[in-house]
């Protein structure tokens, strides 16, 4: 019935060119043990904590084989100075939120970077949705999407064993970016002797392997103390620049889809809507803070890159949207021992709340922005000459 019930949800959503993350959470929090308990019929439990595992496990997957290292070498100026000022605007206003919310901190820290990721899979829909992946700024999103996956890898490593000792952290650090580091290298020198190994491999072997390197990436990472989320996001990282690509994601597309669904419902169990009274005001400032530090970085990114106001206003409002990189971060938040409890429960609320406010907000500003490029930055009215020519402008 669940199934069923997120499947409806999904086509709905799809129908009024919404993302289907919101009604996915919405549905969890509606049908979940906390406050309003109108329609509880579910209650958190190890299957559905196993079924969040791997909700997380797949979609990381997923998103790791959409990161490709030519499109990386590809990107050049627009992913570093696009990036770096996307991040400089957007995770200083993020932090500011977060310490606001729990004082400095490990905790204000991973609310900053919660503000701070925009949604992949909600922004690059709306690309697609209205049209949009021929634009000429199209690229300068793309690079930033790039760039703030590269950041927030950085920050899962930490999300469920950071905020210890200073010692603790650097070599948690180190880890990390070894892991990463080592990750990208694989990417980029192995990926012709992983062609050659799948192509040998029969068809069944070929999805053995797959599984395989998911799984095993995921026990390496919680072996050095990273969170399993790295893991499989590094593990499509490695094969994203196979030639075998398509076929996997043709082959776990299902798997995928279910699973993801899955895990934001199963998010949205943990969302106790009696906590608005808490983070509501939060949630409401931080919606705004980081709306308009999404427009003004992106307009800033673009207008760095070389392009008109209109199109830098696209670019900002392109990033608007947040999902699966918030809540991700919100769960292995809720793993890590370092954090207080009751903080955890708020920043749970809080990310819930959060992505249910961005994601709509964010696909409406994507889908109107031309036109409000063109209220805001109309084209100067050409003057006639004597002789029936014009002036320029």
């Amino acid at each position: 019935m669940t199934v069923a019930l997120l499947g409806v949800l999904g086509l709905v959503s799809s129908r009024f060119g919404l993302s289907a993350i919101p009604a996915y959470i919405l549905a969890g929090i509606l049908l979940g043990p906390n406050q309003p308990e109108l329609f509880s019929i579910l209650d958190p439990s190890e299957v559905t904590d196993f079924v969040a595992e791997l909700g997380v496990i797949f979609l990381l997957f997923f998103l790791g084989l959409e990161f490709s290292i030519q499109r990386l070498l590809e990107s050049g100026r627009h992913l570093v100075f696009g990036g770096s000022v996307d991040l400089l605007v957007s995770a200083s206003l993020g932090l500011v939120v977060g310490v606001i919310m729990f004082g400095p901190g490990f905790a204000a820290v991973l609310v900053g970077a919660a503000i701070y990721v925009s949604s992949s899979a909600v922004t690059v829909k709306g690309l697609i949705d209205f049209r949009r992946l021929a634009d000429e700024e199209t690229v300068l999103v793309l690079a930033i999407l790039v760039f703030e996956d590269l950041v927030i890898a950085f920050v899962l490593g930490f999300a469920s064993g950071g905020g210890g000792e200073a010692t603790g952290m650097l070599v948690l650090a180190v880890k990390v970016l070894g892991f990463i580091v080592g990750s990208l290298a694989a990417s980029r020198w192995l990926s012709r002797p992983i062609d050659r190994l799948l192509d040998a491999l029969p068809r069944e072997f070929f999805l053995l392997f797959t599984i395989a390197l998911v799984v095993g990436m995921s026990a390496v990472a919680e072996k050095l103390g990273l969170s399993e989320a790295i893991g499989a996001l590094m593990a499509g990282v490695i094969l994203s620049e196979t030639s075998v690509r398509a076929e996997i994601e043709e082959r776990f597309l299902g798997f995928r889809d279910l699973f993801a669904a899955l895990f934001f419902f199963v998010f949205g169990l943990t969302v106790d809507i009696e906590a608005l009274g808490s983070v509501g005001w939060l949630v409401a400032v931080a919606v705004v803070v980081s709306v308009a530090g999404k427009l003004a970085g992106g307009f800033g990114a673009g207008r760095v890159g070389g392009f008109s106001r209109r199109q830098s206003l696209n670019v900002g409002a392109a990033l608007v949207a947040h999902g699966e990189f918030t809540i991700i971060i919100a769960q292995l938040a809720s793993e890590n021992e370092a954090i207080d409890p009751a903080d955890v429960a708020d920043l749970t609320a809080f990310a819930g709340l959060y992505v249910l406010a961005t994601a709509i907000v964010g696909v409406v500003l994507m889908k109107e922005s031309k036109r409000l490029g063109r209220l805001l930055f109309p084209t100067p009215a050409r003057r006639l000459k004597p002789e029936g020519g014009t002036r320029g402008e």
